[in-house]
Parts: C-alpha cells; sequence; structure tokens
C-alpha cells in the first residue's frame, strides 16, 4: 500500500512587518515613515501625524468654547466631539485596513510568511521617557495593536502564515555580523541610524532591526529551522573574561533572501 499522504519541504521568504516605536536620543516618538522595507520602499507617516494634530487642535478648541459656553452651547459641543472623535477612529482604521491588505496580498503573491513584532508593554516603556505632552499623545494614539489585529485576520484570510516575534535586543544586534555592542549599557544605534562598530555596517536603525526580526522568522517558518546560532569564542568575543559585557554573534542564515517590512507610528 501507498501513503496518500506526502510532506514536501520547500524553502520560503520570511516578510517581516515590524511594529517598533522609533525612539531617538532625546526619546522622541516621532516617526517619519509608517513602514520602511527592507527593499527601500516608504510608506510615508506624516500625513498621519497631520491629521492627528489637527483633531487636537481642533477638539481643544471645542472643549474649551464648552467650558465657557452656556448649557445649549455645551450640549452642541459635546455633540461636535463625538463626531471629531468617530472621524478620526473611522481615519486610523482606514489607514491600517489599506497597509495591511498591501502587505498581505503582496505576501500571497510572492509566497511569503509575515513576522510582526510583540510590542506587549511598549507604552509602558516608553512612557518613561523624558518626552513632551506632544510626543506622548502622538505614541499613546499610535494604533498598533489594531494594524496588527488586521495584518493577522487578512494573513489568515488569504493563506498567508503570519509569525508572533519577541523584539529583545533586536535594535542593539547587527544583522550584517550578529553582533551588539560589547560595553553593557551602550549600543551601537544613534537614533534612527545604525553604525556597527565590529563590521563598520551602517544605515537606517529601524532596517536594521526588521533584519533581525527576519532572522528569527526564519527560524520559525523555515521547516528544520534556519541555522542561526550563537558563538561563544572568547577570542573573538572575550565572553569568558567579561562575561556581563559579552557581545553576541549569531550564525549566518541557511535561507533564502528575505523581504522585511517595519511599521511605525
Amino acid at each position: 500500500m501507498h501513503d496518500k499522504h506526502q510532506i514536501i519541504e520547500e524553502p520560503c521568504e520570511v516578510k517581516v512587518s515590524r511594529t517598533v516605536l522609533k525612539t531617538s536620543e532625546a526619546g522622541d516618538s516621532l516617526a517619519e515613515f509608517n513602514t520602511v522595507t527592507s527593499e527601500g520602499e516608504k510608506t510615508s507617516g506624516k500625513e498621519i501625524t497631520q491629521v492627528r494634530d489637527k483633531y487636537t487642535r481642533v477638539t481643544a478648541s471645542v472643549e474649551k468654547k464648552a467650558s465657557n459656553g452656556t448649557r445649549s452651547s455645551r450640549r452642541r459641543c459635546r455633540q461636535l466631539l463625538k463626531r471629531l472623535g468617530g472621524r478620526e477612529q473611522k481615519f486610523q482604521t482606514l489607514v491600517n485596513h489599506t497597509i495591511s491588505y498591501r502587505h498581505v496580498q503582496y505576501a500571497k503573491a510572492t509566497g511569503q510568511a509575515i513576522a510582526l513584532e510583540d510590542l506587549t508593554g511598549i507604552r509602558e516603556r516608553t512612557n518613561e521617557l523624558p518626552r513632551s505632552k506632544t510626543e506622548r499623545r502622538r505614541s499613546n494614539s499610535w494604533a498598533f495593536y489594531q494594524l496588527r489585529q488586521f495584518i493577522t485576520y487578512k494573513a489568515v484570510k488569504f493563506g498567508v502564515n503570519p509569525i508572533l516575534v519577541v523584539l529583545r535586543y533586536t535594535s542593539l544586534t547587527c544583522h550584517h555580523c550578529w553582533h551588539i555592542h560589547p560595553n553593557r549599557g551602550e549600543s551601537y544605534r544613534n537614533g534612527k541610524s545604525f553604525r556597527c562598530g565590529h563590521c563598520g555596517w551602517h544605515g537606517d536603525a529601524d532596517l536594521n532591526g526588521a533584519k533581525n526580526i527576519a532572522a528569527i522568522g526564519h527560524l520559525l517558518a523555515v521547516p528544520g529551522g534556519s541555522g542561526l546560532a550563537c558563538s561563544l569564542s572568547d577570542r573573538v568575543l572575550g565572553l569568558l573574561k567579561s562575561p556581563r559585557s559579552a557581545s553576541a554573534t549569531w550564525g549566518r542564515l541557511n535561507a533564502c533572501p528575505i523581504r522585511i517590512i517595519h511599521v511605525s507610528e
């Protein structure tokens, strides 16, 4: 008798959708791009920020009028505030639907999976940074969880594999040589740029982090694993001399090319 079921293993690309809050030296959360891919494709986040700021100004003006107005004017202001809130929410929902649909359709057409960063607790961590009231408002209104939900359900609907990845050390590690800074508390990342002190690679910090997410995505998506490993050579890293300040070296991937998408505010 012949077994009707056969297992066929094929390599696949991992398209990574990073959902990360971009922070600079000053701790600001203003993002230039809504999405950044490994191929240089960028979607500007400027329009979203402008619309949010516009609704914030209008809302503040209406609230001020309501506080100084009559009973009937306060009632009309409350109705107007409700409509304004609904419009802003609809705009953000439309943007997230558009972004998620485009990326899922690309993944489906090219036979890729989609890896998403798990940003649980990101707001609590970023709110601990010294920032202005405007920066805090913008980051707290960032609908990253909704975007993740939209990408996930659309991926399942169209037969694309969604992968959730933990983001630990992905912003600190160089994707080219898989090293982090040897000194504890220091980083090769400087705001929006990344310059590796080990191999010399330099470029966009979010793109670098997205490639690291892609590496982890390969580990989870490719049958049999990806060959991702950590070198503990004391000759290269000096781990035995200073275990607390050691850097990590990850082995290169035995996988196919990667497409990366970074999603920010």
